[in-house]
């Protein structure tokens, strides 16, 4: 836009002055530089490269999807294209047992599984919910029920009692296929079911710990025909499967997963970071969430790679699994880059050959000290969520960054930060109408436009309508649009670098200032050797904003908190310092390692309520002071001044 400014001006001032062209052409590039284009020649030439590789792996993956939706693929389909290509390499490895599943091996199981549940009479469109944790039979049940568009409900496998239930009804489900390690938790469930329920289990068969009614699956599997079974007709945009929201506040929400999303999802990650089809990937993820199974298992599943995986994470194992299975990638999410740090140095992490760590959460604070203590040569950082229609990749190694959207062309990704009332969070809009995008430098949340005849732009929701209502908002790039909200505030550069702040609803205001609680976790978190520190805003009776209250996982009682004190004041501002403090022996998480805030929040810091160790800032005293009924009676009536 600058530059034709620039043209036209010169242009006219050619037609008064009656300049030649070769007197014009250097007055026009003194002119176009001296109005601040040199800062987008600077632009250009730093991130042309990253956004032309950006581009042809959006190209190559939207390309793909329209190949895939003209013939009819369905992700089984794809599938079947790995297995003839290289039936008896291995496809899963399962870490506990050292069980090898090559691809034939997995087609033949998923074959039996779709085999016998149309046995049973199930159909096209009928939900089975998935109950167990991670191994291979996971990936080989949900297989085989997609080749009969059974679709399958991915249930979190911490999940008990109501929120459980909740799960299995909100999805229609016509049955539960369980793992033996799951019979405590469904006998528990059990009455509340719907009788037309069936029930399967999967594993080490005990009659007397299972609920009534139930059928043992493993030996109907093992008779069953391996041959492929006959497919419905099915969609790359039919639903595949649902994943559950983690369900850090309310109950956890189906999110709808179709063919090309998981398709999508798996390819942008293939071929953004530059996987290739030797590549051994370990996946310590829980299968019931998106990272797990499909940017992880979605690599065997389409790309022909070997996945290693692994019942649950162990910050102990990780390196010698790594050497023992040979993996060139590894697999995180949100804590468990901190876990590996914080465990004592061993011969076995720098012996390993892996070459790329792949997630997201990795916080920028730990980054380098991240890949130099373990060698990691790249970091694949991305930011997606199950749902959402605006992924992004750090796909040229940038330290501290989740992705990025070009600064030459913006428009051909159709992402944008746009500004939010930084109490409420509502969009702000400008005297169009339209909401109003952030500057370099400035917070905002993330949207992407939603067009839903594009595989890669549309936004499938949940299976609540309501909660699919609030993730999207109308005219937001133009008039008419409808774009899908991430709810998740980032950060710009000038370069189209972009940074993870903090979730929408976790920021907190106070002293007239915005704390970010990511941020603030992570200082603290170093600052006590790599603790679990989860920081939030609690309200205070006459305060404005909220007071930043700090849980601290201590098992030991050990926390310094004189020497604790000094620390923080040395690298956080004074607004960011928490107020309170609360010592508990362990932090709650959800099964992708994320902290469980809401209930802290809603506690407090009231002593009656909280049976933890409280403390309080005191800022004349410059040191925390035990926070008791009568303080905290202090606090409430104004006495006690914060």
């Amino acid at each position: 836009m600058r530059l034709a400014i620039c043209i036209a001006l010169l242009l006219l001032l050619r037609g008064a002055l009656q300049l030649p062209w070769l007197q014009l052409i250097p007055a026009l590039l003194i002119f176009y530089l001296g109005s601040g284009g040199w800062r987008f020649l600077r632009i250009f030439f730093k991130t042309v490269g990253r956004d032309l590789n950006a581009a042809k792996v959006l190209l190559t993956v939207k390309l793909n999807v329209r190949r895939h939706l003209h013939e009819g693929n369905t992700i089984p389909a794809l599938f079947s294209q790995c297995v003839r290509k290289h039936p008896d390499k291995p496809a899963l490895i399962f870490q506990a047992t050292g069980t090898i599943w090559t691809f034939r091996q997995l087609d033949l199981f998923s074959n039996a599984v779709a085999n016998y549940l149309q046995e049973q009479g199930f159909s096209a469109g009928d939900v089975v919910a998935i109950f167990m944790e991670n191994r291979n039979e996971f990936v080989g049940f949900w297989l085989g029920m997609a080749k009969i568009g059974v679709e399958a409900a991915l249930i979190n496998s911490n999940l008990r009692l109501e929120a459980l239930h909740h799960c299995f009804t909100v999805a229609s489900t016509k049955a539960i296929v369980f793992g033996s390690e799951m019979a405590q938790a469904m006998n528990e469930v059990h009455a509340m079911l719907e009788k037309s329920v069936r029930l399967f289990c999967s594993g080490d068969w005990n009659l007397e710990k299972m609920p009534p009614g139930t059928v043992f699956l493993d030996p109907l599997l093992e008779k069953g025909s391996p041959l492929p079974p006959s497919t419905p007709q099915r969609d790359f945009t039919d639903k595949l499967f649902y994943i559950y929201t983690s369900g850090t506040t309310g109950m956890p929400k189906a999110a709808i997963v179709v063919h090309s999303r998981y398709y999508r999802m798996a390819a942008l990650v293939y071929y953004g970071f530059r996987m290739r089809p030797d590549d051994v990937l370990y996946n310590c993820l829980p299968l019931y969430h998106s990272a797990g199974n499909i940017v992880g298992v979605g690599q065997c599943l389409l790309h022909g790679l070997t996945v290693v995986i692994r019942r649950k994470f162990s910050a102990s194992g990780f390196w010698e699994d790594c050497i023992k299975f040979n993996c060139t990638i590894v697999q995180y999410i949100g804590e468990i880059c901190r876990y590996l740090l914080n465990q004592p140095e061993q011969a076995a992490e720098q012996q390993h050959r892996v070459r790329m760590a792949l997630g997201n959460g990795l916080r920028p604070v730990i980054w380098k000290q991240f890949t130099s203590r373990f060698g990691i040569p790249q970091v694949a950082e991305f930011y997606g969520a199950t749902e959402c229609n605006c992924s992004l990749g750090n796909f040229d190694n940038n330290v501290g960054s989740c992705g990025f959207n070009s600064q030459i062309l913006p428009s051909v990704y159709p992402i944008r930060l746009v500004k939010v009332d930084k109490d409420t969070m509502e969009l702000i809009r400008g005297p169009d109408g339209l909401c109003i995008p952030c500057r370099p430098g400035e917070p905002g949340q993330l949207v992407g436009r939603i067009v839903q005849q594009d595989p890669l732009r549309r936004f499938d929701g949940y299976l609540n309508k309501g909660a699919t209502s609030k993730k999207t908002a109308q005219d937001v790039f133009r008039r008419g649009d409808m774009a899908y909200l991430t709810g998740d505030m980032l950060v710009m550069d000038e370069y189209g670098y972009i940074y993870f702040q903090d979730r929408t609803g976790d920021t907190f205001r106070w002293k007239g200032e915005n704390v970010s609680t990511t941020e603030v976790e992570g200082t603290l978190s170093r600052i006590l050797n790599m603790a679990d520190v989860v920081v939030y805003g609690v309200e205070v009776p006459g305060a404005e904003g909220k007071a930043g209250m700090a849980a601290i996982a201590d098992p030991k009682k050990s926390c310094d908190l004189d020497k604790f004190v000094k620390e923080m004041g040395k690298e956080l501002p004074a607004y960011a310092r928490p107020v309170f403090l609360r010592l508990l022996p362990e932090v709650n998480k959800t099964g992708t390692y994320k902290f469980q805030k809401t209930e802290m929040r809603k506690e407090g810091f009231n002593p009656r309520v909280v049976t933890d160790s409280l403390y309080l800032l005191d800022s004349r005293q410059g040191k925390y002071v035990p926070l008791d009924k009568e303080v905290f009676l202090r606090i409430q009536s104004g006495e006690q001044k914060l």
